[in-house]
């Protein structure tokens, strides 16, 4: 599996509607309050504003940025391989596993070294290359704390490209405030994971405004309603609250069925919204799940994993109370 989500493959595989299987390969915030937005006219027939000084004003404002240091896509994944077209001919060092999609958007394969994190963490890089990290890291779900790696970057003069995705669930420490400091940082966001949309494509580059000016974005990226939905979910100032008491309470659920199940030799500490297991039998559990309309992360597409590892997102106690009887009946 390299990606998750896939519910409309295993939907057809098993016979069902995708909707009927729940999807604990995906990682997206379970906390999901209604948004009523009305699908106007206006929204069809007009270009938006291509500028998107709106919304880049409610995102400057919730993250700390200036708007003049932020470059939105339609998605993290766009804004990745939009932002490695401008580093051709550079080594690309992949601080490893890690969302696959960054090996893609190397356009010379070549010059990927990827650096085992869990056993070389600070290898070091050479000079001028482009480091790529992503913290709270995935599938583990680790958050590291950078000071030293990020001392050891500037050192040796790397273009440096930190991807925060999840880091909010838990309210971590970003590198964001070094954009203004270090001319070389790149910070990629996603607003799909935290703000549970999906559908709603949206993601962003932070750094400078030099760094930004030269990406140049496409023009119209951003639907009408994609802008005025992350709109409305950054103005809702109780959604990070209540999004992070649900996270907390759903994760203490979570990990206490991954424990009671007896089924896994390791349960790796995470700081997202999601959890790595391992298990001799982590194929015959996936398959066992499956059969029960349960999806999970198989890890064997990741480097340095195998598919004894599987990945669990955190979903709601509904969800949870399934989980539980599929596994008990493991």
């Amino acid at each position: 599996m390299k990606h998750g989500a896939n519910i409309y493959k295993y939907a057809s595989q098993i016979g069902c509607k995708s909707k009927e299987i729940i999807d604990f390969s995906s990682n997206i915030n379970s906390y999901h309050p209604n948004i009523n937005i009305t699908l106007t006219n206006n929204m069809l027939v007009k270009y938006p504003d291509s500028n998107y000084a709106s919304l880049k004003s409610s995102i400057a404002k919730k993250y700390a940025v200036k708007k003049s240091q932020i470059a939105l896509y339609n998605g993290a994944t766009s804004a990745i391989f939009e932002l490695f077209k401008t580093f051709k001919k550079r080594s690309v060092y992949l601080y490893a596993p890690l969302y696959g999609e960054y090996e893609k958007a190397v356009q010379d394969k070549s010059k990927i070294v990827k650096i085992n994190r869990f056993k070389n963490l600070y290898k070091r890089p050479k000079k001028g290359s482009v480091v790529v990290f992503v913290n709270p890291s995935t599938p583990d779900g680790k958050h590291y704390d950078l000071a030293r790696l990020f001392a050891l970057w500037k050192e040796q003069k790397c273009r440096v490209v930190i991807d925060e995705s999840f880091l909010e669930f838990q309210n971590l420490k970003s590198l964001r405030s070094q954009i203004n400091s270090y001319n070389k940082l790149y910070i990629i966001q996603s607003f799909t994971k935290f703000y549970s949309c999906g559908g709603v494509r949206i993601g962003a580059i932070f750094s400078n405004k030099i760094n930004i000016e030269k990406l140049k974005a496409p023009m119209w990226n951003l639907s009408a309603f994609d802008a005025k939905f992350l709109q409305k979910r950054l103005k809702n100032t109780k959604f990070d609250q209540q999004s992070r008491k649900l996270h907390k309470k759903h994760k203490k659920e979570l990990l206490n069925i991954l424990k009671d199940s007896k089924l896994f030799s390791q349960i790796h500490k995470s700081d997202s919204n999601f959890v790595m297991v391992k298990s001799k039998k982590s194929r015959d559990i996936f398959e066992h799940l499956l059969g029960h309309k349960i999806l999970v992360r198989t890890c064997g597409s990741f480097d340095f994993l195998t598919n004894d590892h599987l990945r669990f997102a955190v979903k709601d106690s509904n969800a949870h109370n399934k989980l539980t009887e599929a596994l008990k009946s493991f």
